[in-house]
Order: C-alpha cells, then structure tokens, then sequence
C-alpha cells in the first residue's frame, strides 16, 4: 500500500474518480433499502447519489485533459491511512437516522480529502478542483437539508414517522415486550413454588436465577431464529434475540432478586416475599402499560389480560409449593 504523501497528482485524480464512483453506489443503495419505508426520504439520496457522479465527471475531465483516458488501477484501500467506508449498506432496513449520520461522516471524510489532496495539487486547474470539491462536500449536509425541505412535505413527514414509530416498535418494543411477559410470568409457578417448599431465601433465589437465566437463553434462540426480518422489515434477528433474551431475564429477576436477603434475619422469608410480590405486581402493571401504549390494546383489556394471567400462575406456584 502507499501512503497518501506517495501518491502523485494523477494517482490523486484516479483515486478521487473511484471514490465517487463508490459513494454514489452507496447512495443509491441507501435510497434501494430507503424506498419502500422513506420513499421521500429515498429520492433525497438519489439526488445526492446524481451530484457524486457529476462531480466524478468533473474529476475525469480534468483528468483526460492532464493525463489522458487511461486511469491507474489505484483505489482508496490502496492508499495507507486513507478514508474507509463501513459496509452498512450491505444491512437492510437500517433506520433512517443510521442512513442519514453515515451520510453525515461520508461528506465530512470527503471534505477532508479534497482539502488535503488540493494542498498536494501543483497545478492550478486541479488544485482549483480539488478546492472547490472540498466546498461542495462541505456543503452537502446543508443541501441535503434544501432537498428534505423540498421533498418532504407535511404529509410525507407525517407517513415517514409513522414509519419509523412502526419500525421501532417491530424492532425494539415487540420482541422486548415478549421478552418481559415471558420473563415476568413463565418464572413466577418455580420461583414461588420453591419458595413455599422450601421457606429458603437463597434455595428460592437459586431457582428463580436459574429459570430467568435459562428463560432468556431460551426466548433470545427462539426469537432469532424465527424470522431473519427480511420479508417482515423486522430488523437484525440478532439484535431481536439479545433484546428478547435480556429483557426475558430482567423480568425474571425482578421479583427474584427480593430473595438475596439473607435468611438469618428476623422474618427474612416473609419480607423477601412480600417485597417479591410487589416488584410482580409493578412488572404487570407495566407491561400492561406498554401493551397499551404501544400495541393498540385497550388499557383494562391489558390489564385484565395481564394481572389476571399472572395472578393465576403465581398462585398456582404458591399452591403447589405449600402442597
């Protein structure tokens, strides 16, 4: 590889044709995955994908007229050091606010380059170039803001948040909400089974570890592996997992953490208890509320749907603990 001080005024020119080559590949791959979702917001980096390839016919005029029409073989991971770009728009159904601040750093990366290769130029033409490049990638964030302005209307702004509302809720709020019904509810029979069997804090604590830990390994595989949200637009299938699996466990362990108050103390079981069956009665209580806020289910049809499953389980535990 060579260094960026290496590369000679024509190396600089190719370099710069085929980094705007890629960028506006880039560009029009963000506004591919942005078109079903952001269609507004698809036709914004279409626009900024026709300015990437407008200025790399600048950047190849300039070069036939100094060079000729043969280009080196020479990209940007050829140069030592030289800007890189992730390959995030390989990830489909990214959120627009990922697309928009990858966009963000691409300009700025490419503001830098222009400005440092314009100091390396000796030509006037080129150098001249090569400035003014600078200026318009520095300006690009404020163009892409013109062009939001232009083609995101009230009424496409509005479809575009629902969008988003929906695209959060399919990615974080569903699988995480399953995650903690599965948690709070699933460990309620063991854990209080044990507890009455045993009149054993740390024994109860040791079930209710086990069965959180083992629920959120369990929820996280399942919801991995059940769809790879390509189709559904469900998002990555293993950021659904890890939020699943975790939150599984935080509703496990909410009401199993009450019984790390050690046994030796006046009434431990009891406190540890009762101080348990409050942190059952919050969990269900929020994800009713989260239920209601976020999944369109009436309040007290979550509610009734919610407290009263979970009541039925945790004296089913009880039940069977003290038998």
């Amino acid at each position: 590889m060579k260094s960026f001080a290496e590369l000679t005024e024509r190396e600089i020119l190719a370099v710069a044709i085929a980094a705007e080559e890629e960028d506006a590949l880039i560009y029009l791959a963000f506004a591919e995955d942005l078109s079903v979702r952001y269609p507004a917001s698809a036709k914004v980096f279409q626009e900024m994908a026709d300015e990437e390839t407008q200025h790399r016919h600048m950047l190849l005029d300039m070069y036939e007229q100094r060079f000729g029409k043969v280009l080196p073989p020479i990209r940007r991971e050829d140069v030592k050091g030289f800007i890189k770009r992730r390959p995030i728009w390989l990830t489909k159904n990214l959120p627009l606010h990922t697309i928009r601040a990858e966009a963000e750093k691409m300009e700025f990366q490419a503001s830098r380059f222009y400005a440092k290769a314009a100091e390396r130029a000796t030509d006037i033409g080129v150098r001249k170039l090569l400035s003014d490049l600078s200026e318009i990638e520095k300006g690009h964030e404020r163009h892409a803001t013109e062009l939001e302005a232009e083609l995101l209307n009230d009424a496409t702004r509005g479809e575009e948040d629902n969008t988003r509302h929906r695209m959060f809720v399919l990615q974080y709020v569903q699988p995480g909400l399953a995650g903690l019904m599965d948690g709070s509810v699933s460990t309620l029979a063991p854990l209080f089974a044990a507890a009455f069997a045993t009149h054993s804090n740390w024994e109860t604590f040791l079930v209710g570890l086990a069965a959180s830990i083992g629920a959120g390994i369990s929820m996280g595989f399942a919801e991995a592996l059940s769809d790879d949200g390509a189709l559904t637009g469900r998002g990555s299938p293993w950021l659904r997992g890890t939020i699943c699996g975790l939150m599984t466990a935080i509703g496990g362990l909410g009401h199993t953490l009450p019984f790390l108050i050690p046994s030796s103390l006046p009434n431990a079981f009891w406190y540890a208890t009762a101080i348990a069956g409050l942190v059952v009665f919050i969990e269900l209580w929020a994800i009713a509320w989260i239920r209601a806020r976020y999944m369109d289910t009436p309040f007290l049809q979550a509610v009734f749907q919610i407290v009263l499953g979970g009541v039925i389980v945790l004296a089913a535990g009880i039940l069977i603990g003290g038998a």
